[in-house]
């Protein structure tokens, strides 16, 4: 396996952009062709976030066609089937958060927030496969919510669905990471991986 396509969906401040260049920067490490576009909604905390990522031998786009992304991974329920409508292909993963953070949208009254449950109804009609658990819970025990994203990255790789290396992801967010969050990166990425076992 050398592609995978992905949506990392979010909202703004909670990593969807930093965790799709890293998955990409561990691509590239692997010799692997990448590719990341993103596409915002109100550009501030709050607002939706979808990075693209592709991974192949011949990749022209930075973002994926109508339901050609194999993955998304949603770290936010809402904004992950928003994406997983347009995006998802029909036997593809949906990888996400339970925990909701409510989108700018519904904060201001302008759209109704759906439960959890009723979200992973909805894609499951897609034909996609669902995979939920609290990753903001397993951040807070690594020892910082803020790294959820790497959370989600942890259960990803864990899945086998990426081409990349576990080594290589690990030491590409390593690297990625503010200095001093190390540690507690690497171990939000291990209970997230745990979460498939």
């Amino acid at each position: 396996m050398k592609e995978a396509s992905l949506v990392i969906a979010g909202v703004g401040g909670q990593g969807s952009i930093r965790a799709s260049h890293i998955v990409a920067i561990a691509a590239i490490e692997d010799g692997l062709h990448a590719r990341v576009g993103e596409t915002f909604g109100a550009a501030m905390r709050g607002g939706s976030v979808a990075s693209h990522v592709r991974i192949g031998e011949e990749i022209y786009s930075p973002l994926n066609p109508e339901n050609g992304a194999e993955i998304i991974l949603a770290l936010e329920p809402m904004e992950g089937l928003r994406n997983a409508v347009k995006f998802l292909s029909k036997d593809g993963l949906f990888l996400t958060n339970t925990e909701t953070w409510m989108p700018y949208d519904v904060s201001i009254g302008m759209a109704e927030y759906p439960s959890v449950d009723e979200i992973k109804k909805a894609v499951k009609k897609l034909g996609a496969e669902v995979i939920d658990f609290d990753a903001t819970s397993l951040a807070q025990e690594a020892g910082n919510i803020r790294t959820m994203n790497v959370v989600m990255l942890g259960a990803l790789d864990k899945t086998g669905k990426l081409p990349i290396k576990t080594k290589t992801l690990k030491k590409t967010i390593k690297e990625n990471v503010p200095k001093g969050t190390e540690e507690v990166n690497m171990k939000a990425f291990e209970l997230g991986a745990k979460t498939i076992e």
